[in-house]
């Protein structure tokens, strides 16, 4: 009976063309994930190439001023890049993936980005993650809202209840063979991916296949709550793709609007512009109001004393500092308000299982916003670092020959946050067993009758 079923279901045209269709969306996709991957490991190696050089050529230029010098060098932090940021590509093609920051104020620097054109940020990325969550969905709709329908519309369905000793268990057969098509679908770019995109077999990978399959069976639970209703396939049809339309579109917008206006945040360009004209103020102040701000956060520097000219690599700095100092509450409010957005957005998704397996797809792949957030503040400690390495040595006067150049590499982020796979999962497998149960319910109260 299970391989008549099947083969009355792989005959017709409509699904061949679906799945073949489906595949070849999915293998596009992956085409542009590796475009993405493409893109992202040049970058990192011309950020390497390009800091050597460019550090070479100022220490060049600059051999008597090292304070001159550290105002133009950049030194790069990369946030690293997982091959299965390929098939989630998420937040990375709007959040920079390397930072380039000089010993200056950090705040006028750290949300520089990549130009990009809008058009293409609007219309995003066709990835894997985007396959997954808004087409396989409409073929699991076009492949099950007229399974019991069509039958008892053509006069069919009591020949095939005369036949079958359950017709429950009849109806379990056809979703099983839908399932099992779809699934095996989604395997084989998987599997395609691992080798095309060279993605390791491991934590983050069999997590995210075990998400995508959860996914595909509670789009097949929603298509078998609906048909369980009994009622005729217009109804269905119309049902299942207001359904989509509503949990894809509708309600992630909304949510995101919420989401936005609940937890307002500064532009990135006023505190830019707040960072700069703090420091542009101290041009026109008493130099030992800046000194002592200078002081008050690093106090092991008080030993170095202002020297009695009019203009000083110490007195410059300590500007600097003190504009990111003025700015400081700006930022954390930003920061602040951004985690919040962050756990808000994750909170209210595990009962929207699209909306969720969006996130936890992003959040596998580290392309979520979470991950930006933490490169953000590595980025901060990074900043940090460089200042009180290179602090000493400016106010110290140290010649631009001693230090060694070719030392500074560019630097590696590694995000440190693992998967919880109960928070990852749990969500889809409670709506899966919620809309299975309410549909063998309604098969049972009902019974399989004709219209």
């Amino acid at each position: 009976m299970l391989a008549l079923l099947f083969k009355n279901f792989i005959r017709s045209k409509g699904t061949k063309v679906g799945l073949i269709f489906l595949l070849i969306i999915g293998f596009i996709s992956l085409l542009i994930g590796q475009q993405f991957q493409q893109k992202q490991q040049n970058n990192i190696v011309e950020a390497a190439t390009y800091q050597k050089e460019h550090i070479a050529r100022n220490a060049s230029y600059h051999k008597d001023d090292l304070g001159l010098l550290l105002y133009y060098i950049k030194f790069s932090l990369v946030n690293k890049t997982l091959p299965i940021n390929s098939l989630a590509i998420g937040q990375r093609d709007v959040n920079p993936s390397i930072q380039n920051v000089t010993i200056r104020g950090l705040e006028g620097q750290k949300y520089d980005a990549e130009l990009n054109n809008p058009n293409n940020l609007l219309s995003g990325n066709i990835d894997f993650s985007f396959v997954l969550i808004y087409l396989f969905p409409l073929l699991i709709v076009a492949f099950s809202y007229n399974l019991v329908s069509e039958e008892k519309e053509s006069g069919t369905w009591k020949i095939v209840a005369t036949q079958s000793e359950n017709t429950f268990v009849y109806i379990l057969k056809l979703f099983y063979i839908r399932i099992l098509s779809l699934i095996v679908l989604l395997t084989v770019v998987l599997l395609v991916a691992v080798l095309f995109l060279a993605i390791p077999f491991d934590t983050a990978l069999l997590t995210f296949y075990l998400l995508g399959v959860l996914y595909i069976l509670f789009w097949f639970a929603v298509s078998f709550f609906i048909v369980s209703l009994q009622k005729n396939s217009n109804f269905n049809a119309v049902i299942l793709l207001t359904i989509w339309l509503f949990l894809i579109i509708i309600v992630p917008a909304t949510i995101n609007t919420y989401v936005v206006n609940k937890y307002p945040v500064p532009e990135a360009l006023e505190l830019t512009v707040k960072q700069r004209n703090a420091y542009h103020e101290k041009w026109d102040m008493e130099k030992k109001i800046t000194m002592d701000k200078f002081y008050n956060h690093y106090p092991q520097f008080k030993t170095y004393l202002l020297p009695d000219k009019e203009f000083s690599w110490l007195w410059y700095y300590a500007m600097q500092q003190a504009g990111d100092d003025d700015s400081a509450k700006e930022s954390q409010e930003l920061e602040t308000k951004l985690q919040q957005r962050n756990t808000a957005s994750q909170f209210i998704a595990q009962f929207i299982p699209t909306l969720h397996t969006q996130i936890q797809l992003n959040e596998i792949a580290k392309a979520d916003l979470g991950n930006q957030l933490l490169f953000l503040k590595e980025t901060k400690q990074f900043h940090e670092n460089l200042r009180l390495y290179f602090y000493p040595k400016i106010f110290d006067n140290k010649a631009v020959n001693e230090e060694n150049w070719s030392k500074f590499k560019v630097e590696t982020f590694t995000d440190p946050s693992e998967t919880n796979l109960v928070k990852t999962l749990l969500p889809l497998i409670f709506f899966n067993l919620l809309l299975l149960a309410l549909g063998w319910i309604n098969f049972k109260n009902n019974k399989l009758q004709t219209f």
